[in-house]
């Protein structure tokens, strides 16, 4: 077409001069500059060919003119103009069009020119332009014309200029971009520069190549992520120059010039860079390219090649060698295949060609020495790729794969494997996600991925070099130190380094790292995964720690990381781990220099270690600041505690078959310190007080560390002889405590501190005396009443209208707080009573109290004078309301402690309502009402973590007054409930609070009164319940408290009362049937923690976080588990028990009505399933409770639901149900004889269900009499049934045939003897049917079914096989599950001891899953995941052939395909109509695939949209896109026919063509119609011809990308037809 127009031009003119003079006037559009490059490239044309006859000699002359007078012009105008911003609308289009025309023009005048003069005038000032910096559009502009005039340029004269304008490209190319993200002005100047400039300089060659090329190399190590892409943007369009070309070896002086990137490691670091860090799609697929041009030009050279890594030696990152060309293309055929399939991200595509990842390795290593024979790193970009997948279960692949690679082979070492592993593996492994069990396996049996973890870290370890292994592991600990771990892939991680095999690896830097890692637990709210993992990271110092190169001092501070609470308690397996760790090694420490030996005999260091610890501890500190010093951290004290303990331990580890009193002689050498100074506490009253805060802050942590965890023996000697050495300082101790708490000697602010430590002194105190047996007179029996009176006194005390100290404020907050104190200790230890059970001095005060009286806070000028310098800070915080509310808060929770206490020992005194006692002698608990509205007044005073013992109040006042005063109850329930909700994110104290509040709303006392009186609180407390419930769901563990409260205090009941045991209950049966049905179907990462969480649990004590963390139940199945337990103590013989039982029977059945009548999807494992399924077995629990009465309410309820179409499990329990009713009361049989009696449309789905009854009819013939009318009754139904034209009924019909028939013989029914020959010639067939069809197996299956071969309906009546074997033989999910060892474990209800059915004696439990139904399962499963290697895999291709694409979507269609390395087709695609982003963008997809030559849009933005982008995986970068709106499709199809197009509506007309019948032109355009209306019919006149699909469907119309994917597809494949013919 262009030719044309410049002939026809040409043809009106004999001069050309003249037309270019024209050309050059006027406005200078797109069309006119266009038309100028095509008349002026046809010149050149002409010129070339020699036929300059059209005025030849002014030619030269007048490409100047027009070049110096009309393009330079233009372009500088150009340059100055805006862009139009990063969206190129049409101005911006408009310009970029006249920017290649322009350029183009200026090349073909500077040929015509002749010389090379005017290009390199050009050329120097497009340069200036670019290094200006100035803005975008400039750079552009300067890009073109540097494209245009650099080939004109001469190599040698022009040399220093090309180099210029090389390094200036390069720079500008460099400087783009390369995240993948939009691109700007500036990127499309870079990438401008990248794809027209550098390749058109690289045709030059010489010092223009070389230029860039060192650029590239000066450039330093290889790019980040974010950098990459540029630097592949640049060696992909210069690939054919860089790489040396097949024929360039006939002259070497041609190759020596041009440089060798196959020779060079950077350019193969940056291919790796590419391949595995790129964010991008682009820059991989550059990356690709540059590897699969360097191996295709290899082979082709086949001259020898090697490329070493940057190190110096190593294996190298490239190499050829002519002799292995076949395994090297081999190798890299199947690395560039991995590399194309993981852009797909499709698990089901990538994990067939996984085994050709075990070639790469194969062929990777040398068999002859065991080298490396490619660089590992290639395998790593692999891996690196799988592990940043988005799709996790690619990622898990990539990690399982990379674990198990050195269960099949040796792999040498290599410095980059062990930096993989450090940096991407753990990267990965950091995600929670991928711990997850596989398909099948049971909850609990671990993490297939967290056990190949620790057999790969073993194994790897192992086969470390000595000199390696130590600073890997250092590095692995960093690393997780380096960031904040989940709980479950901290624990695994932690579990493989424990079990990495005992070596001296690793030093005090890395047990530092190990300290910040168990910090780094210490985040995660799983209480049991952070106690385990603590375990193993204590394991894990234990067996790599090179004990010389550590101290004791390292190693106690190292253990003080680990809360003993959590893992490290005394009496564990991880203690006596820890212990015999340090006799082994005790002589091995690195030595500290202050160590004594004095004074021990046969000293260890340990043991002088420890005796020195303590020493120091002791003494006094060096700076004492008098009466008011702060309290010092109890870090030191449980340090030295636990290191005393241990040290003990280890002795006694020594002297276990020696002599016993050693041990006592250590301990005692040890404490003597202590002991000596607890001994003079009483005596010597100028002991500085830190030192008296030390010694009791220590003796308090030797006595609760010294508490044995876990089935340790009970008369443990060490806390024998502790207990003992206490018990001799006591009195001294008791006096000690005395003096400071009521001699006005605490005073401050800070004294509060030690107010509490002495308190708990005391509190440890009255422990060991009530343990070793308290009498009266002993030293804390002395001390406890003047405590009582003095602090009695002290709260009388008035400040007769004075302003009140901060002494006698701070004495009142202590003297309550030992009032509290000794409360707690008398409701916990009743010896401590000092007198009678009558009202004394104490209780009449502490009733007398003003509730809720607030203390007055001291005056600001007295406070400051009562504090030094020193504790000035904690005087400040006193001073704030913040400050002195907390003092208010606990001086409020003490009164209310000991008003529970009153309370609790007078309850018998409180009246039911207030006005009943004239003159209350204990005002406070003969005055309930003012009480319980104290009591909510202190609710909304108190901080949430202060309000259990007002709860605890409650608890006894409510029962009293919900009669009298119910709306006052009600409120005090609502206000309670507030709090517990608002507490329910607070670990902590949430669950007392609970358990408090359960206690008190939901006492039996309550509820029977609430029920009683059907008021307000009845249905208030009904409402909780629901509530509590609901909070289940998100919080586990709140309804376990409830229902395990109320069945204990029913339980409790039940035993004290007769016949009213359980009629409360009954008031309340929702509670036990939600309990029943109780289970939340859990989030994936709920039910992995769960899963871990079980998997420890199952470790038992080999793991020691079981042992001291208390397993608290708080797992949804102890609900069902506590209400089963409970229904199973029921007694059917008692009337309310019977009455409860009918109750929940009847509401179980009802919600099974409601839950099969609800609209929710009902499939296999959903939420309705799993809640039918409980309901039944509920029902199978309570069974026995029924008698025949109730039965003949429920059973038709029960026969309805067996026509239901139910699940498999929930059909099991429905047909063992009915099985055991009709033994038990075959009084039913006549009502199950109807069930058969319904037409078989309603019976079709269920008649296998009444079927499957019959097959047991053994069982529950067993007690009738008179079995031959129960035989011949169901022989008549059972025959005509085994004419059922369903396979499946015919199949249950002849297996219940089968069983009656054999009892027919045993009965000898003589009815049926002359069907004899009949029936057994026909069961005869059955089981003997030839072949080995679907028939017979289904009939071996359902014989071999559970149901029918194994189960016993009476046998196997057990609580395993209801909750366990029947639930996992019958498809549940695991969660379903509960073994039967749950119900062993929760001892909160016991079972009688006469309670024998736990466990199921058939052998139904050895059975495996499997539904006759089913299809095979194991026949063909697995065959393809066994497979070495696939012998066919899916395979994406690459579309280049010879060129990198270019990045400018403005090219000319024949242009752009060209730099493609497509076919060139004449195919446009108009799709301006479609609406949907989906539709555009699989268009846009099937387009680039089969090489269309444009694809129109109505809008551009599309390709911004999600929906088109998750479509067209980034065709619309290789694929040109056109802007052509509905309203400008009528000009747009004119100008198409007018350029030789024809157009084709893919449409359904009266007149519209068969696809299989029409010929598609060369120049075609197809039309696509809108989705909902098609073709307009204003542009079905502009159309040559429409063409149908056609159809062979009832449906109407396809989808229109599928329409027109097909159209294309029938286009593409006719042109390669005519092509083929033409070629041949």
């Amino acid at each position: 077409m262009e030719w044309v127009l410049a002939e026809a031009l040409l043809s009106q003119s004999r001069d050309p001069r003249v037309l270019l003079g024209a050309l050059c006037r006027g406005e200078a559009s797109a069309e006119r500059v266009e038309t100028l490059c095509f008349l002026l490239q046809r010149l050149e044309d002409e010129e070339a060919r020699g036929g300059g006859g059209r005025g030849a000699g002014a030619l030269p002359e007048a490409a100047r003119e027009v070049a110096a007078g009309y393009l330079v012009p233009l372009l500088r105008g150009l340059r100055g103009r805006p862009a139009g911003g990063s969206d190129p609308g049409p101005p911006a289009r408009h310009r970029r069009r006249v920017l290649r025309a322009a350029g183009a023009a200026l090349r073909s005048c500077a040929r015509l020119a002749g010389g090379s003069q005017l290009a390199a005038a050009l050329a120097e000032e497009a340069l200036r332009d670019l290094l200006a910096g100035g803005p975008a559009p400039g750079a552009e502009a300067a890009v073109e014309v540097l494209a245009a005039v650099g080939p004109c340029l001469r190599p040698r004269e022009d040399g220093p200029l090309l180099e210029r304008v090389a390094q200036a490209a390069l720079a500008l190319a460099l400087a783009a971009d390369g995240d993948g993200g939009e691109a700007g002005p500036a990127e499309d100047a870079a990438a401008l520069a990248a794809g027209r400039l550098l390749p058109a300089l690289g045709q030059c060659g010489g010092a223009a190549l070389r230029a860039v090329w060192d650029g590239l190399g000066a450039a330093g190590a290889p790019p980040g992520p974010g950098r990459v892409g540029p630097r592949l943007l640049v060696l992909s369009a210069l690939a054919e120059r860089l790489l040396p070309e097949p024929g360039a070896d006939r002259d070497p002086r041609t190759r020596e010039e041009g440089p060798d990137a196959r020779r060079c490691w950077r350019f193969w670091r940056t291919v790796q860079a590419g391949l595995a860090q790129a964010q991008d799609a682009l820059t991989r697929k550059r990356a690709r390219y540059l590897l699969q041009r360097a191996v295709e030009v290899s082979a082709e050279l086949g001259a020898r090649c090697a490329c070493g890594p940057q190190e110096g030696n190593g294996p190298s990152l490239f190499w050829w060698s002519e002799k292995k060309k076949d395994e090297l293309l081999k190798f890299w055929e199947n690395y560039i295949l991995i590399m194309e399939t993981l852009e797909g991200n499709q698990i089901h595509v990538i994990k067939p060609v996984l085994p050709k990842l075990n070639s790469l390795f194969e062929y990777a290593v040398s068999e002859e020495n065991g080298n490396w024979l490619f660089h590992p790193s290639w395998h790593m970009c692999i891996y690196k790729r799988m592990f940043e997948s988005e799709n996790k279960i690619l990622t898990k692949e990539g990690v399982l794969h990379f674990l198990e690679l050195y269960e099949t082979k040796v792999l040498p070492f290599s410095p980059e494997f062990s930096e993989f592993i450090i940096g991407p593996l753990m990267d990965a492994l950091s995600e929670s996600s991928l711990y997850s069990r596989s398909p099948g396996q049971l909850i609990g049996s671990g993490s297939p991925l967290g056990l190949k973890l620790q057999k790969f870290l073993v194994t790897y370890i192992s086969l470390l070099p000595e000199e390696i292994k130590s600073s890997f592991l250092l590095k692995c600990i960093q690393k997780m130190s380096s960031r904040h771990w989940c709980a479950i892939p901290i624990l695994f991680l932690s579990k493989a380094l424990a079990n990495v095999p005992r070596c001296k690896a690793l030093g005090i830097e890395a047990l530092l790292a190990l300290r910040d890692v168990l910090q780094c637990t210490m985040i995660t709210h799983q209480i049991l995964l952070r106690g385990a993992a603590q375990c193993y990271l204590l394991q894990t110092a234990m067996n790599l720690v090179d004990v010389e190169k550590v101290s004791l001092s390292d190693i106690s501070t190292f253990l003080m990381c680990l809360r003993q609470e959590e893992s490290l308690g005394r009496g564990t397996s991880l203690w006596t781990e820890l212990c015999d760790w340090l006799r082994v090694n005790e002589n091995c420490f690195r030595r500290a220099s202050d160590c004594s030996c004095v004074g021990l005999p046969e000293t260890s260091s340990l043991n002088a270690y420890v005796k020195n610890l303590v020493q120091e501890y002791m003494k006094s500190p060096a700076l004492e600041t008098g009466e008011n010093c702060f309290m010092p951290d109890w870090f030191e004290a449980k340090l030295v505690a636990m290191m005393v303990l241990l040290a003990v331990d280890v002795e006694g580890m020594k002297s276990q078959y020696s002599e016993k009193r050693r041990t006592q002689n250590v301990l005692r050498i040890f404490l003597d310190p202590l002991l000596e100074s607890l001994m003079k506490l009483g005596t010597n009253a100028y002991m500085p007080l830190l030192k008296t805060d030390r010694c009791l802050q220590l003796l308090v942590k030797l006595l609760h560390t010294c508490m044995l965890k876990g089935s340790s023996t009970q008369d443990d000697e060490v806390s024998t002889l502790l207990q003992n050495f206490v018990m001799s300082t006591a009195e001294s101790i008791s006096e000690f405590i005395l003096r400071r708490l009521t001699m006005n000697e605490l005073s401050s602010v800070s004294d509060l501190d030690r107010c509490h430590l002495y308190l708990t002194v005391l509190t440890e105190l009255i422990n060991l005396h009530s343990k070793v047996g308290w009498k009266r007179g002993n030293p804390i029996w002395r001390v406890i009443s003047p405590l009582k009176n003095a602090s009695i006194r002290h709260l009388q005390e008035m400040d007769h209208g004075q302003e009140p100290t901060l002494g006698t404020q701070v004495q009142r907050v202590i003297s309550m707080a030992a009032l509290a104190t000794v409360c707690e200790a008398t409701d916990r230890t009743p010896e401590v009573q000092l007198g009678s059970l009558e009202a004394g001095p104490t209780e009449r005060c502490l009733s007398a109290l003003p509730l809720n009286h607030t203390l007055q806070k001291p005056h600001a000028e007295e406070e400051s004078r009562a504090c030094t310098l020193e504790d000035s800070c904690l005087c400040e915080e006193s001073s704030s309301s913040q400050g002195w509310g907390k003092i208010v808060a606990q001086y409020l929770h003490d009164q209310w402690v000991c008003l529970s206490f009153l309370l609790k020992k007078y309850h018998t005194l409180i009246p039911t309502s207030e006005g009943e006692v004239l003159e209350p002698i204990l005002p406070a608990v003969q005055m309930p009402v003012r009480t319980l509205q104290a009591a909510l007044e202190a609710l909304t005073v108190l901080p949430s973590d202060q309000v259990l013992p007002v709860f605890h109040c409650m608890k006894i006042l409510v029962p009293k007054l919900l009669t009298s005063s119910e709306s006052l109850c009600v409120e005090s329930f609502d206000m309670a409930w507030k709090i517990i909700s608002a507490l329910s994110n607070t670990q902590l104290i949430f669950w007392s609070n609970l358990k408090a509040f359960v206690q008190f709303v939901f006492d039996t006392k309550v509820l029977t009164t609430a029920a009683k009186i059907k008021g307000q609180a009845y249905f208030k407390i009904k409402e909780i319940m629901y509530k509590i419930i609901e909070m289940s769901a998100i919080k586990t563990g709140v309804f376990n408290t409830l229902i395990s409260y109320c069945c204990k205090s029913w339980i409790v009941s039940a035993s004290n009362v007769s016949q009213v045991s359980l009629s409360t209950a009954k008031n309340y049966s929702e509670l036990v049937l939600e309990a029943c049905i109780f289970g939340t179907v859990f989030r994936r990462d709920q039910r992995l923690i769960q899963d871990v969480q079980t998997y420890i649990e199952n470790l038992g004590h080999d793991c020691a976080a079981n042992t001291v963390i208390e397993n608290t139940k708080r797992e949804d199945h102890y609900v069902r588990i506590c209400a089963v337990k409970f229904l199973c103590l029921l007694d059917g013989s008692n009337m309310s028990h019977k009455l409860f039982v009918e109750d929940l029977a009847i509401k179980l059945l009802d919600k099974d009505e409601l839950v099969s009548k609800s609209r929710t999807r009902y499939y296999v494992n959903s939420q309705q399933h799993r809640v039918k399924n409980r309901i039944w077995q509920a029902l199978l629990v309570i069974f026995p409770r029924f008698d025949q009465n109730f039965l003949n309410r429920i059973i038709d309820k029960i026969f309805h639901a067996g026509f239901i179409n139910n699940q498999a499990s929930i059909k099991y329990f429905i047909e063992w149900i009915i099985i055991l009713i009709l033994h038990k009361f075959p009084q039913f049989l006549s009502k199950f004889w109807d069930c058969f009696s319904y037409g078989e449309e309603n019976l079709k789905t269920s008649i296998c269900t009444f079927l499957s009854v019959l097959s047991h009819l053994d069982i529950i013939t067993q007690n009738v009499p008179e079995k031959k009318p129960i035989l011949k009754q169901a022989f008549i139904i059972v025959l005509q049934w085994c004419f059922s034209h369903n396979f499946s009924i015919r199949l249950y019909a002849l297996v219940a045939l089968k069983k009656i028939w054999s009892m027919c013989k045993t009965w000898h029914v003589e009815e049926f003897d002359a069907l004899t020959s009949v029936i057994e010639s026909s069961l005869s067939q059955v089981e003997n049917m030839p072949g080995a069809g679907n028939a017979k197996k289904n009939w071996q299956r359902i014989q071999e079914h559970f149901f029918f071969e194994t189960f016993h309906p009476l046998k196997d009546y057990c609580l395993e096989t209801i909750f366990y074997i029947l639930p996992r033989l019958s498809g549940l999910v695991e969660d379903e599950w509960i073994a039967i060892g749950k119900f062993a474990r929760f001892t909160d209800i016991p079972l009688d001891s006469g309670f024998q059915w736990y466990l199921s004696p058939t052998q139904l439990c050895e059975r495996k899953p499997g539904d006759w139904a089913q299809q095979d399962i194991g026949s063909n499963s697995g065959e393809a995941d066994d497979q070495s290697e696939w012998t066919d895999v899916q395979k994406k291709i690459i579309p280049w052939k010879n060129n990198v694409p270019d990045l400018d979507l403005e090219l000319v269609f024949q242009d752009r395909v060209a730099k493609l390395g497509k076919s060139i087709s004449r195919l446009i695609v108009v799709a301006s109509l479609i609406d949907k982003p989906t539709n555009l963008g699989g268009l846009c997809r099937t387009c680039e695939v089969f090489g269309a030559s444009a694809l129109t849009v109505g809008s551009l933005q599309c390709t911004r949209d999600k929906q088109f982008q998750c479509l067209s995986v980034s065709a619309e970068q290789w694929l040109p896109l056109v802007e052509v709106r509905p309203p400008q499709l009528i000009d747009f199809l004119q100008q198409k026919k007018a350029e030789g197009y024809t157009v084709i509506g893919v449409e359904q007309t009266a007149r519209s063509v068969d696809l299989t019948q029409y010929s598609f032109p060369e120049r075609s355009l197809l039309l696509l119609g809108n989705e909902r209306e098609g073709i307009p019919a204003n542009l079905i006149q502009q159309l040559d011809v429409c063409v149908e699909i056609p159809q062979q469907g009832i449906i109407r119309s396809l989808n229109v990308h599928v329409s027109g994917a097909l159209l294309i597809w029938e286009y593409t494949r006719q042109q390669l037809l005519k092509h083929g013919d033409t070629e041949s």
